[in-house]
């Protein structure tokens, strides 16, 4: 391997230790990872899973007669958006920015 194919790889083996936080190793023999999600209590972690599944079934339902009955059902969007930023890889997102300006290189 040339010089500047080490030196690329050296950063790219410190940059991924550094941006690759989101996903985690499981403890099992299989090739599979944890991404872990922070929630006050498991109130609120509840309240998160029933949004979504409300969100859901509203998305899918096309029944136009039980409008009325939807709308006080109550969906805090704000919590389900709060959980799905949790989830987004920004740390490798940034990384795969400083990918592509190496490789650009």
């Amino acid at each position: 391997m040339e010089t500047n194919e080490t030196d690329t790889l050296t950063r790219l083996k410190k940059l991924t230790a550094l941006y690759f936080r989101t996903l985690q190793p499981a403890n099992d023999q299989q090739e599979t990872y944890i991404a872990q999600i922070k929630f006050l209590n498991y109130f609120e972690l509840g309240c998160a899973i029933t949004d979504m599944i409300k969100l859901c079934i509203l998305a899918l339902d096309h029944d136009m007669h039980n409008v009325n009955e939807k709308k006080n059902q109550s969906i805090n969007v704000g919590l389900i958006l709060e959980t799905v930023l949790q989830m987004f890889p920004l740390n490798e997102m940034e990384f795969l920015g400083y990918v592509g300006e190496m490789v650009g290189e």
